[in-house]
């Protein structure tokens, strides 16, 4: 195969352009200046044939190392890979010696533009196939994963390239956020969550920053993130959505009256409640149902699909906080990804760019490993994250949830919950301690606020 010929068509039912092609790899191998224009416009996976990726690949690595990516280099290169053969051997210095690599621009523009097509025409093909393989009842997850797919065929290089500020220019925007800070007195700019002193210490969920919720099963992970929700779309009219894949929309909708009403939850299942439950209850089911706060149940959770509903959510619905509980059920859902370790690696790092993207906070319910239980104080630790050190890294915020009384059911600490935060990206770290109210399904606030009264105890004579 070392001096195969390169003369060979796609089918005519796949679009390429060969000669496009090797114009582009005529002008990587022959100035780096190129190149560096190229980079911009297209990636590896772009070249329709696969030698062509490679020898663009390796030019890519060469380039990075500050060197000039020639025909000797690239070669050198894809040799110790053991990819030389698979690149066609000599054909690639072959490039260099049939044309000049004129025209580049234009050409690198035509292999991007047919593999923008070649893409379109790949997932068309896909969502065909799921459509006519489906059922009525899948027809909503289908939707999603067809335009989750066609989303990513359609994406240009181009358009993922950032601009580039100078330091001036960042100064002024740091400058302004400064003095927009000074005018707010304090009062946190993010989404507020409701307790005092992790909005005093966060600035409250701010946009494009990933939350990782993270604990052992039963600790109230799901109630934690509810009260979040409740406070920014019942308490400040705030758009929000929860994505929930161990509950349904119903006990979802129950724990928030309970929260809400402060009926005890498992008076409203048992058919227990008293005449002054359903007092409170018809008080605050007005008010609770009117609030913009959206829940997605789905029973297909995977992270394409959810991508899709985040984006028609915010455009439509002005969203302005997500929370998804929880990670583990989630799966990537358009390609396999290795281990399980893996996955959820790309699920969180998908979700911060996700976050940044729509520049809305993301909040990510995660469980957490044995570890814990094993030490003699239980208390969680970063090490504790289940499945990847990847959330760690991805996450601007992360939040262990623990209760000693989930322990020892007669600790003086009963009834208190503390808000772990070992990582923190933009201050510092702090354990908060908060009041746990399981019957009512929902965690209140105890801190001291300025009228001199705990918030705890404020909350409960609302009504």
């Amino acid at each position: 195969m070392t001096n195969r010929d390169d003369n060979a068509e796609a089918p005519a039912s796949v679009p390429s352009d060969t000669d496009a092609e090797k114009t582009v790899l005529r002008a990587v191998l022959l100035s780096a200046d190129a190149l560096a224009d190229i980079v911009e416009v297209l990636q590896p996976g772009d070249f329709y044939r696969p030698a062509h990726a490679l020898i663009y690949e390796a030019a890519l690595q060469v380039y990075a190392e500050g060197e000039r990516p020639d025909a000797p280099r690239v070669s050198a290169v894809l040799a110790a890979a053991g990819k030389l053969e698979a690149a066609g051997g000599e054909y690639l210095s072959s490039l260099t010696a049939r044309g000049s690599g004129q025209g580049w621009n234009r050409a690198a523009a035509r292999v991007q533009a047919i593999a923008v097509l070649r893409r379109t025409k790949e997932a068309a093909a896909h969502v065909e196939s799921l459509a006519s393989e489906g059922i009525p009842d899948d027809v909503d997850r289908i939707a999603d994963i067809a335009q989750a797919e066609m989303l990513a065929a359609t994406v240009r290089s181009r358009e993922g390239l950032p601009p580039a500020y100078s330091l001036g220019e960042i100064m002024e925007d740091a400058l302004d956020e400064v003095e927009a800070a000074g005018s707010r007195n304090g009062v946190p700019s993010g989404i507020l969550t409701g307790f005092t002193d992790l909005d005093a210490l966060t600035g409250g969920l701010r946009p494009g920053h990933l939350t990782v919720i993270a604990a052992r099963p039963a600790m109230g992970t799901s109630t934690l993130a509810l009260n979040f929700l409740r406070n920014a779309a019942i308490g400040h009219n705030l758009p929000a959505v929860l994505f929930t894949y161990e509950s349904d929309r119903t006990e979802v909708g129950l724990r928030i009256l309970s929260a809400e009403a402060r009926v005890a939850l498992h008076h409203m299942r048992s058919g227990t409640m008293t005449d002054d439950d359903w007092v409170r209850l018809a008080r605050r089911i007005p008010e609770v149902s009117e609030a913009p706060l959206y829940i997605q149940d789905d029973g297909w959770p995977t992270y394409t699909a959810l991508r899709a509903q985040c984006r028609r959510l915010v455009s439509q619905r002005d969203i302005r906080l997500i929370v998804v509980d929880n990670l583990q059920m989630l799966t990537y859902g358009t390609r396999p990804l290795g281990s399980r370790y893996e996955e959820i690696s790309e699920i969180s790092r998908c979700l911060k760019l996700l976050a940044k993207q729509l520049s809305v906070p993301i909040v990510a319910l995660s469980k957490s490993n044995r570890g814990a239980d094993q030490r003699t104080d239980k208390k969680p630790m970063l090490t504790d994250l289940r499945d990847s050190g990847a959330l760690e890294d991805n996450a601007d915020l992360v939040i262990l949830l623990h209760r000693e009384d989930a322990y020892e059911k007669d600790s003086p600490r009963a009834g208190e919950a503390d808000l772990i935060i070992p990582k923190h990206r933009q201050g510092p770290t702090a354990t908060i301690t908060v009041a746990f109210q399981g019957h009512y399904s929902r965690f209140v606030d105890m801190a001291y606020p300025a009228a001199g009264k705990p918030a705890a105890a404020a909350d409960n004579e609302k009504e």
